[in-house]
Formats: structure tokens, sequence, C-alpha cells
């Protein structure tokens, strides 16, 4: 009965060192090297001149006075 309580406790101590806890660590920097992209860069956010919901300035439409607006409806509509 001892022999066995012991072969069970080394097992999980060995299942612990190489099984679980080490496997995703190895793995993570793996991942990470063959194709994850870098992290994004900050981008430019900007205001609607109609509600004030702020969007980033790529996606934002102007009108001919250089307004930012969130959608073609609110260029319409004009500002505030």
């Amino acid at each position: 009965m001892k022999y066995l309580l012991v072969i069970a406790v080394v097992g999980f101590v060995l299942w612990l060192m190489f099984g679980r806890g080490r496997g995703r660590e190895a793995a993570a920097p793996a991942r990470r090297a063959r194709g994850a992209a870098a992290p994004a860069q900050p981008q430019e956010m900007v205001e609607c001149a109609r509600c004030g919901v702020h969007l980033p300035a790529d996606e934002a439409l102007a009108d001919v006075a250089g307004r930012r607006y969130c959608s073609e409806a609110h260029r319409l509509a004009g500002p505030r």
C-alpha cells in the first residue's frame, strides 16, 4: 500500500513538472515566433462634430470645412 502511495506522489510531481506547467510556457514562445503579428500601433482618435463619439481618424468622414463625423448621416446633418 505504501508503494502505491509513493508511486502516486512521484507521478503527480512529474505531471506537475513536465505535463502541465512547462508545456504551456514552452509552447508560447514558439507560437509567437511562428506567425503572430506585432502589436498594433496606437491610432489617432477624433471626435464626431455631431454626437461627440470618439473613433479612429482613418474611419472618420470629413466635410469641406475639415470637421470629422462618425457616419454619413451625421456629416449630412452638420455640426451641433
